[in-house]
Formats: C-alpha cells, structure tokens, sequence
C-alpha cells in the first residue's frame, strides 16, 4: 500500500510540474503579446462587432470637437469651396466613380473606409472621390477629365520604376511569348532565365510560381509546416501578409486563427518565447513594419486624433532581424521575409541585402511581375521539396492553373533583365540618402511655416503624422488631390514614390503638399485650445459610443468633464 501511495504521489507530482511548466509557457507567451488590440486579435474582434454607427452631418460635422462658431463657418466656407473645386474639376471621373459603385465591392469598401465612419456620408455626398484614370506617363496619372495628378498612390507598391518601364516590360513580353500564346502546363524558356536570376537575386535554392503575394506566402508557411511538423505561425503585431485566414487574424477576419502567434515586434520577450515553445513552424516578416513596428497599416479612416507615428530606425530594426536570424537557427525554425511589398525597392537584392539578413524562404509579388499579377517563393531546397521520397503518399500540395502563366513570365524576365542596366542600377546609387534627405527637407519646410504636419519614410514609403491633437487631420487628403497629389484610398497613410521621382518632379510635390498643408490650416481644421489633447479625443469617441449602447457608463465618462456633441445616431 505504501508503494501504491508514493507511486500515486509522483505521479501527482509529475502532474502538477507538467501543469506548472504549462503555465509557465502560457504566461510568457501572453507577456510576449503586444498590449494593443493589434496584439490582440480576439478581443479586437469582439471590440470592433460592439462598435455601433453613428455620424455627424450638418452643424455638427463642422463642430465635432466643440470648435466655436466662427472657426466652425471658417471650415464650412473651406469644405464648401473645396466641395465647388471638385464638382468642377472632376465631374466625368466622379460620375463613372457613381454609377459603377453600385456593382462593385471593393469600391463600395474602400469608398466607405477614406475616412473615420462618422464622417463619411457628408464626406462622400460632397467630396466623393473618383477612382478611374484614362493614362499614366512617367511619375503622373491622368484621369477622365483630363487632370494630371503626381502619383503618390504607387499601385499599392507595384510602381517601382515608373509606369513607363512597366508599360514596356508587358509589351516586349507579349511581343516575346505571342507565338506560344496562353498556353498552360508547359513552360515558356523565359521561365527558366527566371528561375535563374531569381535564384542569384535570393541567394537561395529553388523558386515556385503564384499569382499573387498572399499565394506565395500561402504556399511558404504551408511548406514550413510541412517539414517541420509544427502547427502554429508566428508574426507580428500589425503586420499584413495577405487576406487569408492564418496570417489575417483579428479585424476583417470573421474566424479566428487558431493556428497564429501574434507576438510584438523588436521585443526580447518574444525571442523568449520562440526560444522556448516547440510548436512554432515559422516566423513571418514584413520588412515594411520597420515604419512603424506593432502598428497596423495607418489608414484615414482610422485617423480618429493625432496619435498615428511613425520612424524608421535602421540600426535598430537590423539588430532585431539578426536576434531573429540567431534564435530561429537555434530553434530548427524557418524564417520566412515577406518581400512582396518591399523586395526591391530597399536594394536590388530585397531586404535581405538590405539589411544583411539572410531568411530560409522569401516572397516576392507586386513590382517582379512587371506589371502583371504575380507571387514568388524562393527558398532553401530542403524546405522547398513537396514531397518525401521515403513516404511517396506523403505530399505538400501546391499547384494553381495560372502559375507561370507565359505573359506574366515575359513580364517578369523583362523586368529582372533591366534590374541590371546600369539606367536602372543609377537609380539604386544613395537611394536611402537621397529620399531621407528630401523628407527632412520637407519636414524643415513644415517646421518653419509652423504647420502641425511631419512626414516619417522608410525609403520611398512614407507616411504622415500630425502633431497637435484633432478629429480632422483626414481632412488633409482632400487638399491634397485638390493640389493634384494622387492618393491611394488610405489617404495620408501611406504615401509611396516610384524611384523615379526626380529632383525637380520632387520639388514639385513638395510645394503641392505645402500649399494643401497651408490651405486646411486656414480652414480651421486644426483650430485647438488648451483643453484639447490626444487622450481626451479618444475619451470623447468613447463617451459617443457609451451613450449609444451604454447610456449609464456614458454619464460616469460625463462626470469626469468629457464633453461631446450630440452625434445624429444610427445603430447598425
């Protein structure tokens, strides 16, 4: 009985040290998580289904934050003029925008998401913004109407070059594969120069062909796990890889992510993590977060303050992606860069020649299609392989209709031959000298005009921050495509130039964006008083809230002085 009893004992014992280490993995795993909602994906989920819809029209849009009466007539005498500017100035361009709107999704989200939701049916009624352009040439666009607008928009980061170079690269490929035609399953040689040179671009072993970035990302973890035998995916708070399920978790995904590590960015207590749990098949990296590490793409339409920042730290940033590099090797895990969006535009060789880091897998998309849709993967042969010669049933399957699709390969071999022409290669000379240099050029120009508006860039990405607190710095795009700056639907987040801009083309842009910039301080749109500070702005946006589902947590908020206009509301 005595054996039994001290048999019973260990294994109670063993139990709770196994229950104990569990614990203990748990909390440094919940420790490593960033403390915003971006760290935070279910709950941002549960927060973002709470969120009732209320709006300001009227006196009340021109007023939301308590302006006085004469700053309030000086924005509606500004909004009114910029309202008249555009209803002359684009009426074509606006009116395709409309009638195609009512069977086009995605123009009916991104129409409804330029800026915050209580200010949109007043903004799109009176500055609805046109989304079709009839040409582009060099570093311009122009739309229906005949305006030419400098590109700010970049194609979502595809415009590397200049439109023109892509215009080119799609010709002389159709011209160069016309004779095989859309023909699938075979390949065309240039495939193979592609293979080729994209295996010299990456440093690494083998390459497979997508059509699009969020495939080749798709196909890159799901290989990971493959070779590893390991569930989860890690990556970073605020990191976009794609729309699909296991890297999207949070906001705009309706299921949760099971399968997901979202752990902070530039943190030790993530090494930590990584160091210790054995279910991580790999770590995702999105270069583009050095802008702005642990946040979310900024976006207008989540301008609610002043709070938005951003700074690229490239010593810091570096030394992170080497503890990375370090402790993924250590650990047997891959460590996959997420080059979709910035291979290319940092150096010739992507972010790893960059920032000196070699990664185990790398995707490509976006600017290497050479104008056409397109997603790479390149990676290590050993993590590349789709199937076990030892256990012949036991694949990784990968496969899509239109991969390596002739006309898209032509693209693509136009493009990486000219990657290499010293025409192209000159624009790489002091790339990152040259585009700091001219935002600190703007940035002075701001500064001494005493305008509350900065820019922050990591190269030729850029985005805006405004430092003194208000509810209408999304106001700022609107004055923009006013000066003929065109934005992409994210307004004043994301501000991306081609490597083509030159100085004069630069300078241009820069007195454009001056004179928006002194145009909306004029309007009033950046009145404040002393009482107005960033915290208080979110305090109000709360209370808003609180008063439409919550009306008695509102009035607890109301004894605390957070005074709020009455908003004209509509539960969704």
């Amino acid at each position: 009985m005595i054996a039994s009893l001290a048999a019973a004992g260990a294994v109670s014992c063993g139990a709770l040290s196994v229950a104990a280490l569990k614990a203990r993995d748990r909390l440094a795993l919940s420790r490593a998580k960033h403390p915003s909602l971006t760290g935070h994906a279910r709950i941002a989920r549960l927060v973002a289904a709470r969120v009732p819809y209320y709006e300001f029209a009227g006196e009340q849009f021109f007023a939301s934050d308590d302006a006085p009466p004469d700053v309030a007539l000086r924005r509606r005498k500004g909004f009114s003029d910029l309202a008249q500017h555009y209803a002359e100035r684009f009426p074509r361009t606006r009116e395709l925008t409309g009638q195609a709107r009512t069977g086009l999704s995605d123009l009916q989200f991104t129409s409804a998401y330029r800026v915050p939701f209580q200010y949109t049916r007043f903004v799109g009624r009176h500055l609805g913004v046109g989304t079709f352009l009839q040409s582009s040439s060099g570093v311009t666009v122009t739309d229906l109407d005949g305006n030419v607008f400098y590109d700010l928009a970049g194609s979502y980061g595809v415009n590397l070059l200049g439109y023109d170079f892509y215009k080119d690269c799609m010709q002389r490929g159709a011209a160069e594969v016309h004779p095989l035609g859309p023909v699938l399953g075979a390949y065309h040689p240039v495939v193979a120069y592609n293979v080729s040179r994209l295996r010299e671009i990456s440093g690494l072993d083998e390459i497979s062909f997508h059509m699009s970035g969020t495939e080749a990302v798709m196909q890159a973890v799901r290989l990971a796990r493959y070779h590893t035998g390991r569930s989860h995916v890690v990556r970073f708070a605020g990191a976009y890889h794609g729309w699909w399920d296991d890297v999207q978790p949070g906001i705009g995904n309706p299921v949760p992510a099971r399968n997901t590590y979202t752990l902070t960015d530039m943190s030790e207590r993530t090494l930590r993590v990584l160091r210790k749990r054995r279910d991580i098949a790999c770590v995702l990296v999105n270069p583009l977060q050095a802008l702005h590490p642990n946040a979310a793409a900024p976006s207008d339409s989540s301008l609610v303050d002043s709070s938005r920042s951003a700074g690229f730290d490239r010593d810091a940033y570096t030394r992170w992606l080497h503890a990375l590099r370090t402790v993924c090797t250590e650990r047997g895990i891959p460590l996959i860069f997420d080059d979709v969006f910035m291979g290319f535009r940092l150096a010739p060789g992507g972010s790893a020649e960059f920032f000196g880091v070699r990664p185990d897998l790398v995707t490509y998309g976006k600017t290497v299609g050479g104008g056409f849709p397109v997603g790479v993967l390149c990676g290590k042969a050993d993590l590349m392989r789709r199937y076990r010669a030892e256990h012949p049933a036991d694949i990784c399957l990968a496969r899509g209709t239109f991969n390596a699709h002739p006309y898209v390969m032509a693209a693509m071999a136009q493009f990486l031959q000219r990657l290499e022409t010293p025409e192209v290669r000159r624009l790489y000379d002091n790339l990152t000298e040259t585009w700091d240099a001219r935002a600190q050029w703007l940035n002075r120009a701001l500064a001494n005009e005493n305008l509350p508006v900065r820019v922050a860039n990591l190269s030729t990405v850029w985005t805006v921050c405004y430092t003194q607190p208000s509810r209408y710095n999304w106001m700022l795009q609107y004055y923009l495509r006013a000066e003929g700056l065109a934005l992409s639907w994210v307004g004043t987040g994301r501000l991306i130039f081609s490597l083509n801009y030159t100085e004069d083309d630069f300078a241009a842009v820069a007195e454009r964006f001056l004179a928006a910039v002194r145009a909306m301080q004029r309007d009033g749109w950046w009145w404040t008083d002393a009482s107005i500070a960033t915290v208080p702005i979110k305090r109000r946006i709360l209370r808003e809230m609180l008063e439409l589902r919550y009306p008695m947590a509102a009035r607890l908020l109301a004894r605390n002085g957070t005074r709020v206009s009455e908003p004209k509301s509509r539960l969704a």
